[in-house]
């Protein structure tokens, strides 16, 4: 669905031969950089996201930081891929085209009410991305993909008479994920868990003939 290895790995060292110490091998320490960044943003907003603050979370100064993450667009571009890796397990990759999307929309569904962390994390980065040129290129290079995805089983779903022929595939892709990322935005209504019910109850009765 969505290439989130290489926005872990992009801009962070990953060559082999650092001795085991601390959290453990290299995978392990930059996984948790990753970890900890993304919880200061879920935590405190993006305002809250300082490399001194991560890297103590860790155990590890500043420098060891920069090693495997040189700027903190790289320690973003990790974060954004944490988030993604949850995003890309809901995509089935067998099934018809209706059956993946409507397995897709589910997982998705279940993700967002169970995991409001990861709401936040993508609320922050989403509203902040206007506003900084790092988090907008990164985001958009989720989008896209993710756009080209839904529109090809879109596609495909109308070929195969399961979707409703007056769509228009790419415009459809479009309003799905702005109804998914509208209901992810945080919030401060009690009632999020409903309004996403509603909102996923509502796409499939638009999407489905069934």
């Amino acid at each position: 669905m969505l290439d989130s290895n290489q926005l872990i790995d992009g801009g962070a060292h990953t060559d082999g031969g650092e001795r085991r110490s601390g959290v453990g091998d290299r995978a392990d320490r930059r996984r948790a950089l990753i970890v900890a960044a993304y919880d200061r943003i879920a935590d405190a907003g993006f305002e809250g996201l300082r490399t001194r603050d991560v890297a103590a979370d860790v155990g590890v100064n500043v420098a060891t930081l920069h090693y495997y993450f040189p700027t903190k667009e790289a320690l973003i571009r990790g974060v954004v891929g944490h988030a993604l890796r949850k995003f890309a397990a809901t995509m089935p990759a067998e099934g018809s085209p209706a059956e993946q999307l409507r397995q897709h929309l589910t997982a998705l569904r279940h993700l967002l009410k169970e995991e409001p962390r990861l709401c936040a994390v993508l609320g922050e980065l989403t509203l902040r991305a206007p506003r900084d040129p790092v988090i907008a290129s990164v985001l958009r290079g989720t989008d896209d993909p993710w756009h080209r995805m839904l529109g090809d089983l879109f596609r495909r779903g109308i070929a195969d008479g399961c979707l409703d022929s007056r769509l228009d595939p790419d415009d459809a892709a479009a309003l799905t994920i702005s109804a998914i990322k509208g209901v992810s935005l945080p919030t401060t209504s009690p009632r999020q868990p409903e309004r996403i019910d509603q909102t996923f109850r509502q796409l499939e009765r638009w999407l489905f003939r069934d």
